[in-house]
C-alpha cells in the first residue's frame, strides 16, 4: 500500500492574516490525522511573503499537542542558521511533548536570499561548509549517542532525555544531500516539488548505491514530497489549481505575494512568455479528480520504488485544502481495503 504523508508550508493567502495561516496548519495537522496520514511535516522559511512558516520547532510543538499519532516533522531544520546542540536541545524537548513520534528532517539549502541567511547567522557560508560535521554531531546529540573520540564538546548532553528520540531525516534536491544520507545512513526525502522531479533519479541510485547501514535503519528508506491537488471534478481541480500556477509564473519575473484567488486572477493578462510557462504548468503539474492523482502518485511511487509520498498542496481557501487531502485520503483508504 502507499502511504500518503503531508507537508505544509503555512501560506499567506490574499484576505487572510498571516496568523490564521499559522492556526490553519495546526487544524490540518490534526484533521489529516484524524484522515489515516502517516506524517505532518512543516518547513522553514524567512523573509518571504508567501511561505510564512518561519519556525517548525514551534509549530510541531503546537501540533504535538492536538495529535495523538501523527508522525510530526520538520521539513526542514535549515542547520547552517544553527548549532547543532540547540537543535538537539529543541527537539529533544518535542519529543518529550510527542514521544515517539518526532522526525527532525534537515536541509542545507537558507531557506531564504543570501541577505536573510546573513541575518540569520552571519557565519553560515562556514556553518555550511562543515555540515557533514554538524550533522554528525547533532545525530549523536539527539539520540543521547557519544560524540566522536575527543571532541571538544565531549560530555555535553542535550536534555531532557527519554525513552523515545527523534528520527533525523535528510531532506534535498541534489546529490549531496544523497550523499549526506547515504553516508550517515539515514533516511532521504527528495523534494519533488522545487524541481518537478528532475534529479530524482539519479538523486535515488547516489543515496542506494553508497547506503552505509546505521543500527536504526539498516536498509536505506526513501521518499518523495510532491505537490498536488485533487478536486471533485477537472473543472474544479483546473481552477483550484491557477493561482498556484499564476505564482510561479510570476514568480519567475521577480514578484513574490501571498496566493490569490482564481477569481482575482482570471482576467489576467499574461505575457507571451508567461502564458507558455503556464501552459507547461498545466501540462505537468498534478492535479485533478482524486482518483486521478492517486494514480499518478502510485505510478510515480512504482517508478522510483518508494512505497510512501509526501503531499504539498497550496490552494487560496483553506476548506479547499483541506477537501483535497480528504479525497486522496478516500483513494488511499480504497487501495488499502
Amino acid at each position: 500500500m502507499l502511504k500518503l504523508s503531508v507537508l505544509d508550508q503555512s501560506i499567506a493567502a490574499e484576505g487572510v492574516s498571516e496568523a490564521q495561516s499559522i492556526r490553519d496548519t495546526i487544524a490540518l495537522a490534526k484533521r489529516c490525522e484524524d484522515l489515516g496520514y502517516a506524517r505532518f511535516w512543516v518547513s522553514e522559511h524567512h523573509n518571504h511573503p508567501t511561505i510564512v512558516g518561519t519556525a517548525p520547532e514551534i509549530m510541531m510543538a503546537a501540533i504535538g499537542q492536538s495529535t495523538s499519532r501523527i508522525r510530526i516533522g520538520s521539513a526542514g531544520v535549515m542547520l547552517p542558521h544553527y548549532a547543532p546542540f540547540k537543535v538537539a536541545e529543541q527537539f529533544r524537548v518535542l519529543d518529550a511533548i510527542a514521544p515517539g513520534r518526532i522526525d527532525l528532517g534537515l536541509g542545507r539549502a537558507p531557506g531564504s536570499d543570501q541577505k536573510t541567511a546573513y541575518a540569520m547567522n552571519p557565519n553560515a557560508g562556514q556553518a555550511a561548509e562543515h555540515f557533514p560535521e554538524n550533522v554528525r554531531d547533532l545525530m549523536a546529540w539527539v539520540t543521547d549517542e557519544p560524540l566522536i573520540d575527543r571532541h571538544p564538546h565531549t560530555g555535553l548532553v542535550a536534555h531532557p532525555k527519554g525513552e523515545t528520540s527523534p528520527d533525523v531525516w535528510m531532506l534535498g534536491t541534489s546529490d549531496y544531500g544523497a550523499q549526506v544520507a547515504a553516508h550517515f545512513g539515514l533516511p532521504y526525502c527528495f523534494a519533488h516539488f522545487i524541481t518537478d522531479g528532475q534529479g530524482v533519479e539519479r538523486a535515488f541510485s547516489v543515496y542506494r548505491e553508497n547506503y552505509e547501514p546505521s543500527p536504526r535503519f539498516p536498509e536505506p528508506i526513501a521518499n518523495v514530497c510532491v505537490w498536488a491537488l485533487a478536486a471533485e471534478t477537472q473543472e474544479d481541480a483546473t481552477r483550484l489549481f491557477s493561482p498556484r500556477a499564476h505564482w510561479k509564473a510570476r514568480r519567475d519575473y521577480g514578484e513574490l505575494r501571498n496566493i490569490q484567488s482564481s477569481d482575482a486572477i482570471k482576467d489576467f493578462d499574461y505575457s507571451p512568455p508567461e502564458q507558455r510557462r503556464m501552459d507547461n504548468l498545466y501540462e505537468t503539474a498534478i492535479y485533478g479528480t482524486a482518483p486521478d492523482v492517486y494514480a499518478r502518485l502510485q505510478s510515480l511511487a512504482t517508478k522510483l520504488d518508494i512505497d510512501e509520498v509526501v503531499i504539498l498542496t497550496w490552494t487560496h481557501a483553506q476548506q479547499d485544502r483541506e477537501r483535497s487531502y480528504e479525497l486522496l485520503a478516500a483513494e488511499m483508504n480504497k487501495a488499502d481495503a
